[in-house]
């Protein structure tokens, strides 16, 4: 491939995306009027958020399901092919039904229209077109501006589909904000992978009181090396009126050798040491222990008493880099 065609490759690109950030940031500026109601209405719910679309805009119903769902939102996505054929009965009275079709006009989402009505089930409509049959029947009403779509015959979804979850997107963070939504709400719902790795506490992945490494400050430093042997974190945590008042690292070791086993623990540590709290994030206390180039920090609470441990190697094997 010659640089002309790499060119083009790159001016079809970055027009695509000129066109659609241009859109979205019209759309900003000028949010559909029923927006803040929508909103509320989520958050009134006391059943489900149900989305439904066909083809493209299913997708994105999907997506926005998906985000409201793990944003403190129960909400399903049910497929209208599907809802004709018995999933009508997953849409039930307590629930509010956000319906997606640009056109306005799509045959499959009518038996969803129908049977919301009949059951008076509160019904949000996203389309491009205001004047249609979806959002005539709707009880609010999103109306996606007017903005050419990216491709180059102008008739593939892309701006049109890109807004469409921009706007969902929009919806489920105004209404996580609404919420009062935290990240230890987030993580509920997201338990695994990186993100819910990210959002660990340090109380979920620290060593427990028992396999603590504790030395008072008058312990001989032969004694003090059997601890450390013992629980094997290459430290030890020296105690006094049960707060932590010094640690003793392979650091430490090395800098004392010469006399070591003549010394007492309290000779030896590093007075003052850092320590972290059990409710941080424990991604923040990796970061200390990058920063400061350890690999293991004492978890104290509010009286400065050890009541754990966290090991570099604890956040590595969480998933936490």
């Amino acid at each position: 491939m010659d640089k002309t065609s790499d060119q083009m490759i790159r001016d079809t690109a970055a027009r695509v995306l000129r066109i659609e950030g241009q859109a979205v940031s019209d759309m900003a500026e000028n949010l559909p009027p029923d927006f803040e109601a929508s909103v509320e209405a989520i958050l009134e719910v006391k059943g489900r958020v149900i989305l439904s679309g066909i083809g493209k805009s299913g997708h994105i119903a999907r997506k926005i399901s998906s985000t409201l769902a793990s944003t403190g939102t129960p909400s399903a996505f049910v497929h209208p092919a599907e809802a004709s054929h018995g999933d009508l009965g997953m849409i039930m009275p307590g629930d509010l039904a956000i319906l997606i079709s640009n056109s306005g006009e799509t045959a499959e989402l009518r038996d969803i229209v129908a049977h919301v009505a009949r059951f008076s089930i509160p019904m949000i409509g996203i389309s491009g077109q205001a004047v249609s049959t979806l959002m005539r029947a709707a009880d609010l009403r999103l109306t996606l501006p007017s903005a050419p779509e990216a491709c180059i015959i102008g008739m593939a979804p892309t701006t049109s589909t890109t807004l469409t979850l921009a706007l969902g997107d929009a919806l489920a963070v105004a209404v996580m904000e609404r919420r009062g939504f935290l990240p230890e709400h987030f993580r509920t719902f997201h338990p695994g992978g990186k993100l819910g790795a990210q959002l660990s506490k340090v109380a979920q992945l620290m060593h427990g009181v028992e396999e603590l490494p504790l030395v008072r400050a008058e312990t001989a430093m032969g004694d003090t090396l059997l601890e450390m042997s013992e629980k094997s974190f290459g430290i030890a945590g020296v105690v006094g009126d049960h707060k932590l008042i010094g640690v003793i690292s392979d650091g430490d070791l090395r800098r004392n050798m010469d006399g070591l086993m003549d010394r007492t623990a309290g000779d030896v540590a590093t007075r003052n040491p850092r320590s972290i709290g059990p409710d941080m994030l424990a991604a923040e206390a990796m970061a200390m222990m990058s920063e400061n180039k350890i690999t293991a920090l004492f978890v104290v609470d509010d009286t400065g008493r050890p009541i754990g441990l966290l090991h570099l190697h604890d956040c590595l094997r969480a998933g936490i880099a």
